[in-house]
């Protein structure tokens, strides 16, 4: 939401807080970087992050975890740039992936093998095989038929591997339907009665070592009871599986989901949902000291980099259709995939102050042939012109990590700023890069 302060429009108090952004003299500006001064340097569309607001948000969930044994491993999907993901592991973040490339940009930006936790329903062997080459922590299993082929590969190259079942606790994580991940009609892990035989199978291989246990539910999570009754379900499993001879649980993968705002929700803080998981967690041990048995994992993603990230545009028309107003921009769906796919909103702001009492709804949309292609329907804003900047706010998360080339489109710049100083962590690509690998076999 846009508040007016002496005058000028500047990004609310939750963007604010947590982005870094300021509006100074007229200008939309990003820690102590004028967003205009970056577009001048790099052109648009581009993707900008505060390491400040990165750091910060991952160091409010560092500070709540202090009195208890713990990993956070960043969800590496969120945002996969190897300056992102560097500069968490900095601040002592390990990372949560999906892929054999998440696992490769993890390692390039050296990330311990130690605090990194692979999940995923569709493991190939290959990526199987690299994960344990580099020795990872765990793997988070969702089938038995994964839990057989890790064991096939582990015996053929003479290693163990750590597993934790991924169970699917069947809880509603009241969120949009494709970012939910814990009812039994969704594809992610096992039952928990399934899980249960899973790790009887597990105990029974040599080539498997059971260390923990798995749940995660959804992402975007503004309520934070869907958790709380998630976790309680995986406690008593943990009690279940405990009660079998030989198996010791030593990690809870408590997993990500923890929304932020980007209109008008009113998610936790991340001190709000640990205190609660440490309430559930006291409920079912006497003590959370540093004699608690088990190390938890966290695997935030959109809470640490969503709000500390935006996508710069810049207008190329106003056109009308029968007394509808669109305002084309050079940004798209290809570089910015959410208000098409979920119809996600982010709130777009003019990077310049323009004293200006006309307003105008606006279809903020982009180049690519798809009517499926906007950033926002009916959005009321004051005039804008051709040639202004707008920022895209809350883009940090699932916003590069998302993009593609539709359309034959180069994927944009993305820059990093630090106090007054900013640098490119991933040039703008080319026509030449939109080629690369491929083959011309007709003359």
């Amino acid at each position: 939401m846009i508040e007016e302060v002496n005058g000028m429009p500047y990004p609310n108090e939750s963007y604010k807080s947590c982005m870094a952004c300021s509006m100074k003299e007229g200008r939309l500006f990003i820690e102590d970087v004028p967003i205009d001064k970056i577009a001048d340097a790099y052109g648009t569309p581009f993707y900008v992050y505060s390491s400040r607001a990165i750091s910060e948000c991952f160091n409010a969930y560092k500070e709540a975890l202090k009195d208890i044994p713990h990993i956070i491993s960043f969800a590496v999907k969120a945002n996969s740039n190897l300056s992102v993901l560097s500069l968490l592991r900095r601040v002592g973040s390990g990372a949560d992936i999906v892929s054999g490339g998440e696992l490769f940009r993890a390692l390039k930006a050296g990330i311990k093998p130690s605090k990194i936790v692979y999940s995923g329903v569709g493991k190939t062997a290959s990526e199987i095989e690299y994960a344990l080459k580099e020795n990872i922590l765990m793997f988070n299993v969702e089938s038995f038929g994964e839990l057989k082929e890790i064991a096939r590969i582990a015996k053929e190259m003479g290693k163990v591997a750590s597993i934790a079942m991924r169970v699917n606790p069947d809880v509603d994580p009241k969120t949009h339907p494709y970012i939910s991940t814990g009812l039994s009609e969704n594809k992610f892990g096992l039952s928990i009665e399934d899980a249960i035989e899973a790790y009887k199978m597990a105990l029974s291989d040599d080539a498997l070592k059971i260390v923990g246990i798995s749940c995660h539910i959804g992402s975007q999570l503004t309520d934070i009871s869907p958790f709380i009754e998630a976790f309680k379900r995986l406690f008593i499993l943990i009690k279940r599986i405990e009660a079998i001879k030989g198996i010791r649980i030593r990690y809870i993968d408590l997993g990500g989901g923890l929304g932020v705002r980007y209109k008008d929700e009113e998610p936790p803080t991340a001190f709000e949902y640990v205190s609660k998981i440490k309430e559930a967690l006291r409920a079912n041990n006497s003590s959370i000291t540093s004699a608690f048995p088990y190390t938890l994992i966290f695997e935030p993603g959109r809470s640490i980099c969503a709000n500390a990230g935006l996508l710069v545009t810049r207008a190329l028309y106003v056109k009308e259709n029968k007394g509808k107003r669109f305002l084309v921009v050079d940004a798209a769906m290809n570089d910015l995939a959410r208000p098409s796919l979920y119809k996600a909103y982010h709130e777009i702001v003019p990077v310049a102050y323009r004293d200006s009492s006309i307003r105008y709804k606006y279809d903020i949309v982009g180049p690519i042939c798809e009517t499926g292609d906007f950033f926002a329907r009916a959005r009321l804003m004051r005039e804008v012109h051709p040639d202004e900047l707008l920022a895209i706010m809350s883009a940090g998360a699932y916003g590069f990590s998302m993009s593609s080339n539709y359309n034959s489109r180069p994927r944009c710049a993305e820059i990093m700023v630090n106090g007054d100083d900013f640098k490119l962590i991933r040039k703008q690509e080319t026509y030449e890069d939109l080629i690369k690998g491929e083959f011309l076999i007709y003359d």
